[in-house]
């Protein structure tokens, strides 16, 4: 008999991240889940088995204040609701590592949902648990995603990035790095593409590229199609992130067959000997041009029709992973009771 479970995410919109929109599709496909859609009046009143919690910050904001403050009001029952429920289980994915600096109402409310969990998914090897029950289900790969985009010829020498440009993804020093990249061998280019997450930072991104041949920067939202030809055309995708953990960038430019340089962590190493260290370059501290050159000399050695190893990636196996967790939910929950 499959198990009833709510998920905290509504049906998805086409710009809901891929990773929603896929498990979305993965848990309707299974015959084990009975998969509910968000649903205030549900939520707070339905009959379900689990309940699974995604980025629940996102609950937690409105258009004004008055609605922020309604949806916190709300939050805040569906939170005592399942505290009290003898027989609905909490399950809550660990995406980030930490807490979003979210006013200290918000952050109590959060710290208090991740508390009362009775089990958490990690997507990775190396999120630190607490002692209470847990599950690894890796996040799922792109490949069904872009599936019906057109890939682009690959382009020698060129080099890509992409994904919203926030301050802690260190784009600056990609350009930097490129810079000194290409005084050592001409011929290189660089395409950045991505939504900055201010004015300033767009601005200061142009103003660095001002003088340097061969950038080509797209600051804009970048749709499926672009995407794809961005990440296709590139011998290699650079992610120079000051912190990774979680990097669905990652997991897109692997699905699309591309290479990726990243900063070394414990995440990317056990990536690396997951897929193969040919996929995934590392670099230490800050990325200098030395290590992009030295990348990309290894994405070449990389057969033309090469395709990393994402088996444990499948959305289906992910599904059936996510049923047997719940199922471990709801035992531990009602075994307490």
């Amino acid at each position: 008999m499959p198990v009833r479970v709510m998920q905290s995410f509504r049906a998805p919109r086409a710009t809901t991240n891929p990773y929603i929109t896929m498990l979305d599709h993965a848990l309707a496909a299974s015959d084990e889940v009975e998969h509910l859609r968000f649903d205030w009046v549900q939520a707070l009143r339905g009959d379900y088995d689990a309940f699974h919690w995604h980025w629940p910050e996102g609950k937690l904001h409105g258009s004004s204040w008055w609605k922020t403050a309604g949806k916190v009001a709300l939050t805040t029952a569906l939170w005592l609701r399942l505290r009290a429920s003898r027989r609905i289980a909490v399950v809550r994915t660990v995406h980030n590592v930490e807490l979003p600096d979210d006013g200290r109402m918000r952050r109590w409310l959060l710290a208090r949902i991740y508390r009362d969990a009775d089990l958490l998914i990690a997507l990775n090897s190396e999120t630190e648990l607490d002692e209470r029950p847990s599950a690894l289900i890796p996040h799922g790969h792109y490949r069904s995603w872009y599936a019906e985009q057109p890939r682009a010829p690959r382009v020698p020498g060129r080099v890509g990035a992409f994904g919203g440009v926030r301050r802690y993804k260190n784009v600056g020093v990609l350009v930097d790095a490129y810079a000194a990249a290409a005084s050592r061998e001409p011929g290189l280019s660089l395409e950045i593409g991505g939504r900055p997450s201010t004015p300033q930072l767009a601005r200061a991104l142009e103003e660095r590229v001002a003088e340097l041949d061969g950038v080509d920067l797209r600051l804009e939202f970048l749709e499926d199609g672009e995407l794809v030809r961005l990440a296709t055309q590139a011998e290699l995708i650079v992610l120079a992130y000051r912190f990774m953990h979680n990097s669905g960038s990652v997991l897109a430019a692997l699905s699309l067959d591309r290479p990726v340089l990243v900063p070394r962590n414990d995440v990317n190493e056990a990536l690396a000997r997951e897929v193969g260290d040919a996929w995934v370059r590392m670099y230490d501290d800050e990325l200098t041009g030395e290590a992009l050159l030295d990348a990309l000399e290894v994405a070449r050695t990389i057969p033309e029709r090469a395709r990393p190893d994402l088996a444990r990636r499948d959305w289906e196996r992910t599904a059936t992973d996510h049923a047997a967790a719940y199922r471990r939910a709801i035992a531990a929950r009602r075994s307490r009771s």
